[in-house]
């Protein structure tokens, strides 16, 4: 940790950040920011950093998911009710099926920066205006394009507000394993998938009568649950703000985990220099671009004590690609010796553009990728601990394909995002239940 701090990244190149026209304004932003209370606190960041050394060693599982870009318009009751009730049926599919403990950890409250391949997007009308980079930078309004500091002190209160009422579900007993019944699960338009969810809360009822009629459901654990949250750290000056010394060590006290994205993996970049010295256990997006060189220094950089929990690796590659690309990746990761937490992202690398220019994604592409990487890692000896998703509770049409077998003419009906196509409710079960599948034969 020799010469760095919270701002050393400063004196390094850096990619993907705003343009901001007014520095005082942003100073003084990041100033409000940096004098408001953490999000989380270091000791939950901790926690998380011991359950992910566990899922490293095939002992959990980690089930990571939530929005693309979160909107501010979705820091609502109903929004974040939906995220944080899929989250729940998702690792209780898996919990029931596998008997496997579940790290339960949100893309949620604070996921509102998003890199684009282009700083400026040209508009019908032929004028030029900023791309859309996230609610804590500018607007989605074509309008609203100029980057404007105030975002960030809104940013932090969106993401407040969204924590406390996770914190609030949670206390007031919506994760109780005895409220199950009540999870929404009505709307599953696939019958054999309705019935098979139905399958595994009776069941659970069931077990949880016989614990009750001998006096063996009071314990805590029937009651609540442990739930992260993580973002992409994309726009360093907002992460610095937030990061804070406690003892010996600086944590990034906006989220539980942060992520590096494909785009700003750079060696020798700003992103690697600020995340080499934070304390919370960090990912790093690895695309079919990434050498196994670059890796093996990655990893080096970001592990150098060779930590157990501290790094996992999202691996991205798309369908087409994962057979060529991961065996070789797990193989130089091995040579460095150090512990990592492999994961898979199966949306990232199998974005597809209809005939009418839609963005979407297919369940069977997403599908197949999850499948292909559990037998490579099964085939190289390694283990695959977590999955990482794009999803919504909502019943959006977005992605084509799964049990309810969406076609490219259904996207219209309820496309719904900013960014990238999320799965949406009936198919994030889809998923759940493919997981729960591969993780029994393993």
């Amino acid at each position: 940790m020799e010469n760095w701090s919270p701002s050393s990244w400063r004196s390094f190149q850096i990619k993907q950040q705003p343009e901001y026209k007014d520095q005082t304004s942003l100073n003084t932003a990041l100033e409000r920011v940096r004098k408001l209370p953490p999000l989380v606190h270091h000791s939950e960041i901790v926690e998380l950093k011991k359950q992910l050394a566990k899922a490293s060693e095939g002992k959990s599982f980690l089930l990571q998911g939530g929005d693309c870009a979160e909107r501010f318009i979705d820091c609502n009751q109903d929004a974040i009710e939906s995220k944080f009730k899929i989250l729940l049926q998702m690792s209780l599919i898996i919990i029931w099926r596998v008997n496997l403990p579940v790290i339960r950890l949100a893309r949620m409250a604070g996921q509102f920066a998003k890199p684009r391949t282009s700083p400026y997007e040209t508009l019908p009308d032929g004028s030029r205006v900023f791309s859309f980079k996230g609610d804590n930078i500018n607007g989605f309004d074509s309008n609203d394009r100029e980057p404007n500091p105030d975002r960030l002190v809104s940013a932090y209160f969106h993401s407040a507000a969204t924590l406390n009422y996770l914190r609030s579900m949670i206390a007031g007993g919506v994760a109780d394993l005895h409220s199950a019944p009540e999870w929404k699960f009505s709307n599953i338009l696939n019958e054999e998938t309705r019935k098979e969810y139905e399958g595994v809360v009776s069941h659970l009822l069931e077990g949880l009568n016989f614990l009750k009629a001998i006096n063996a459901d009071q314990t805590d654990s029937f009651k609540t649950i442990s739930l992260f949250t993580s973002h992409e750290g994309l726009l360093l000056s907002y992460e610095e703000a937030l990061t804070s010394k406690v003892r010996d060590k600086y944590y990034n006290l906006g989220a539980h985990f942060l992520w590096i994205g494909d785009r700003t993996r750079d060696l020798n970049g700003a992103h690697i220099e600020y995340f080499r010295g934070i304390s919370n256990p960090i990912g790093i997006k690895c695309g079919p671009t990434m050498t196994s060189e670059e890796l093996q220094k990655l990893v080096h950089i970001l592990n150098p004590d060779k930590e157990a929990g501290r790094l996992t690796i999202i691996t991205r590659y798309g369908v087409s690609k994962v057979n060529q690309l991961l065996p070789e990746h797990i193989r130089a990761v091995r040579a460095t010796k150090v512990p990592v937490l492999w994961v898979c992202d199966p949306c990232h690398g199998n974005g597809i553009v209809t005939e009418h220019g839609i963005k979407t994604r297919n369940i069977a592409d997403i599908m197949s990728e999850i499948e292909m990487t559990f037998k490579i890692h099964k085939e190289e000896g390694s283990i695959l601990g977590g999955v990482h998703l794009e999803l919504t509770g909502e019943d959006v049409t977005e992605c084509i394909g799964g049990s309810e077998e969406l076609k490219s003419c259904h996207l219209s009906s309820k496309y719904e995002t900013f960014c990238d196509p999320r799965l949406n409710y009936t198919q994030s079960l889809d998923v759940a239940f493919l997981l729960a599948n591969l993780l029994r034969k393993k």
